[in-house]
Order: structure tokens, then sequence, then C-alpha cells
């Protein structure tokens, strides 16, 4: 029996200046997008999406994440294995 595992990626966004806040409340009301953060960098948000499959990634990037104003160029990069470090724990609500 095949185990189904859901596609995780990070989606790195180059955004309009002084526009991060906005992206960042628009990512995540995505179901598919775990988390989203803004960072200092060559790169402006960094969003964690969860999705069913390869297809559903690029559906989601091309009919949602790019219709999002602001948003000037991506970059998706597919986990293919996560590590997770000793003092790593879920946050509660």
């Amino acid at each position: 029996m095949v185990t189904k595992m859901a596609v995780l990626a990070y989606v790195l966004f180059k955004v309009s200046s002084g526009t991060e806040r906005e992206v960042s409340q628009k990512l995540i009301s995505f179901d598919e997008v775990m988390q989203a953060d803004i960072v200092f960098g060559e790169y402006d948000v960094i969003a964690l999406i969860s999705i069913e499959n390869l297809e559903g990634l690029e559906d989601f990037i091309s009919q949602k994440i790019r219709t999002v104003p602001n948003v000037l160029v991506t970059s998706t990069m597919i986990i293919s294995r996560e590590y997770k470090g000793k003092n790593y724990r879920p946050k509660n609500k």
C-alpha cells in the first residue's frame, strides 16, 4: 500500500515596497498556506504551502498566488525531505 503525502513547498516572494504585511495577510487567507513570514534579504515574504499534489501546486501558484496584488516575483522551492531539531515543538493554539 502506497501512502499519499502532501506536497510541501516554500514560495519566496518579492513584493512592492511597503506591502509585505498586506501580501502576507492575503496569503494566509488561502487554505493551502500554512504560514507566511516577512523576511529581510533578497526576498520579502516566504510562505509554506501544503497541497495534495504537483498539479495542484501548479494550479495554486498560477491561479491564486499570481493574482495577489503587489507580488512582483515568486520562486518556488519544493521540499524533498524535512529535518526538525530536537527543540522543535508544535505551537499550541
